[in-house]
């Protein structure tokens, strides 16, 4: 059924890591409700909302850093998740 659907290893994992992190996120929220604070994004977000602006901002230095160097994707995915993390934490 999904043959023409091209799934490579680390595809699997990143699609597998996002399921995982919402199950948790469902599990936290259920069992502790969110409280929305403010933090230096300047604007009232609880930790589903900042996950949810991490993800996307990881995303965009991604992409950013393929379009503009071709220095090392570890490096890059290290970028992101520090991005991801600092929102998180302190966004």
């Amino acid at each position: 059924m999904l043959e023409w659907m091209v799934w490579t290893v680390p595809t699997a994992l990143v699609f597998a890591g996002l399921a995982v992190l919402l199950v948790v996120m469902a599990i936290w929220g259920r069992l502790s409700p969110p409280v929305a604070r403010r933090g230096f994004l300047r604007i009232e977000t609880d930790r589903g909302d900042r996950l949810y602006i991490g993800l996307i901002s990881a995303a965009v230095v991604l992409a950013g850093w393929i379009a503009i160097t071709d220095l090392s994707m570890w490096l890059a995915l290290g970028c992101a998740v520090l991005v991801a993390v600092v929102i998180g934490i302190w966004g």
